[in-house]
Order: C-alpha cells, then structure tokens, then sequence
C-alpha cells in the first residue's frame, strides 16, 4: 500500500470530512437525509463548515513539513492557535454553528504529523504520540480551581466522570482509530457508504463518545451504546437486512432521545482520512 504524496494532504482530510457527512444513515448524526438530534444543522452547514478549513489544513501541512526541532509537543503547540482561527473561520462559515471543532482539533494533529513524518521517514503514531506527549496532564491541571461556568463539555466530563475524551485518545496515539476503525475499514466490503457504515459502528463500539455521555447526562450510556453497535455488527452490519433493519432502528431512537454520536462522527473523519492517505477506498470511492 502506497502512501499519497504530501501535496494532497489538505485535500484529503477536506474530502474526509465530506465523505463523512455523506454517509447515511448515521444514528444521531446529521447526513443528507436527516438532521438526526441536531435542529441546527444540515448538510449544507457541514460543506460550508468543511470548505472554510481548507486554508488551516494547508497550514498545518506547511507547519508539520518545515518543523525542524528535537520537542514534537513544540510542534503541537505551533498548531494550536492556528485551530483557534480556524473555528473562528467555521463559525463564520456556519452562522456560529459548531460542525467540526473536534475534527479542528484531532484532523489538524493528523495532518500536522503525517506531513512531519514523511519529511523525516517517520512512523505516522509514533509522531502523534510525540507530539501530544502529556497533554491531558497540562490540559486538565488545576480544573478543580475553575468555577463551574469556565468549565468546557469536556472538562466537566473529567472531573465528573474521570474521562479523558478525545485529549486522552489522541495521547495514545488515537487507538480507536488505528486499532480497531482502520483495521475494520481496510477488511469492508460493499459500497462505500456501506464500508463507512460499518466502520463508524465499529467506532461506536469501541470507544467513549464524550458527546454521547453528555446528550444523556451520563456515562451509563456507554455500555448500552457499545452492546447497540455489537448487535449490528454481528447481524452483518449494513449489507445484511437484518443489520440495516437494526440500523434504522438506531437512527430513530438516538433521534428520539436527543442522542448525538458526534464524537465517533470525528474519529471516522480520520480513519477516511488515512484510509485515502493509504488507497483502501479509492477503488471504490464510485460506487456509493
């Protein structure tokens, strides 16, 4: 498997987020037919979202291909801020919607290292590893002093339920994503909408959607998520009758509950990304 050259990595993690909000249909997420929990969006906020964030991603290429120090986490910190005009620019592009503050964030990472590490003949984890080395340590230090409202979704969610969220799984070097979700998606079989299908469940299966736990105010959620997703799966996921009957199932009771999976919706951004990076869906990118 050939990995594309770096020229094409901003464009590559724009058609990531694109593929992902066409793909349907997605149980607590918006797609082309259905805005699922979300009132305030469409697929249209996600395209204006997406094609506002072209210009930070090329950025992150240029800031991961020319840095030349020893200290990957001074990488990262280079970063940052360029996320912080970013989500100003989505929120312009999405009159103050939030659409992809998560992909900002673990897309940029993404971007950022697999520039670095083909520069330097690197291994692409070992690189994000390196540069969000004690993130969640410097991130959620001193939280128990900050009043309630300086709090972010997140952060309530560590002190409260001691979960790291997406800090902890880029720390390690986003094990969701390159454990299970590429994996599962380089062994898909189908169309493409039906190989993405299967893969965010596998997602969804395998992790804690921290906007998941906050739609429902608690952790209990997750178990009963993951065994959701199991269920799918073991019927055959999105090419079986069953599994799609299951599947439709999901949709309307995470629309009915006001349940959001916009987390997992992040972490299949990047494993489409490295699936375009590697070629394992190009073949078939035709046939939706």
């Amino acid at each position: 498997m050939t990995t594309k050259p770096t020229e094409t990595l901003a464009m590559d993690a724009l058609r990531a987020m694109l593929y992902e909000v066409s793909v349907t249909p997605k149980p607590g997420l918006v797609d082309p037919a259905s805005q699922g929990p979300h009132p305030d969006m469409t697929v249209f906020t996600f395209i204006d979202s997406a094609l506002s964030l072209h210009p930070y991603f090329t950025q992150c290429v240029g800031a991961g291909a020319a840095f030349a120090g020893s200290d990957l986490t001074e990488l990262f910190r280079q970063i940052r801020p360029l996320g912080v005009t970013a989500e100003h620019a989505m929120r312009a592009a999405t009159n103050a919607v939030n659409t992809h503050k998560g992909a900002i964030f673990s897309l940029g990472i993404l971007v950022t290292a697999s520039a670095y590490a083909a520069k330097n003949e690197l291994d692409l984890r070992e690189t994000v590893k390196a540069m969000l080395k004690g993130l969640t340590t410097h991130d959620f230090d001193g939280l128990a002093d900050k009043s309630t409202d300086q709090l972010t979704a997140g952060e309530k969610l560590y002190l409260r339920d001691g979960i790291t969220g997406i800090r902890g799984e880029a720390e390690a070097g986003y094990p969701t994503v390159f454990d299970m979700a590429l994996p599962a998606l380089r062994q898909s079989t189908g169309t493409l909408n039906q190989r993405l299908l299967d893969t965010l469940l596998t997602i969804v299966a395998n992790s804690t959607d921290t906007n998941l736990v906050k739609r429902a105010g608690s952790a209990d959620i997750v178990p009963w998520a993951h065994q959701q997703a199991q269920d799918y799966l073991a019927l055959g996921g999105s090419k079986t009758t069953a599994g799609w009957a299951k599947l439709v199932e999901l949709n309307q009771v995470f629309e009915r509950d006001n349940l959001s999976l916009g987390g997992s919706a992040d972490l299949l951004i990047l494993t489409v990304f490295l699936g375009l990076r590697e070629g394992v869906i190009e073949n078939d990118s035709f046939n939706l």
